[in-house]
């Protein structure tokens, strides 16, 4: 698992994304509707990809792509 290919999977995975337009840096609010319905569908494409649990409180806490990444990465991690 590394960021681009998590990104990538990302962009596919949201219509209002557009391929190559998200970067690590970005704020998710300023890239695209983060809302109820966008973090239930984020949050289980993270349990159906990498068979990963978080919890809204932590996917609230993430405020950037990057730490989005760093948060399912360290969880994909534990499980390998």
């Amino acid at each position: 698992m590394n960021i681009k290919d998590f990104i990538r999977k990302i962009e596919e995975e949201f219509e209002d994304l557009q391929p190559n337009s998200l970067e690590a840096s970005d704020v998710l609010k300023d890239k695209f509707t983060w809302d109820s319905i966008n973090a239930l569908i984020f949050l289980a494409h993270v349990n159906v990809e990498y068979d990963v649990e978080i919890t809204a409180d932590e996917l609230v806490q993430s405020e950037t792509v990057e730490d989005l990444y760093n948060l399912v990465h360290s969880k994909y991690q534990i499980k390998a």
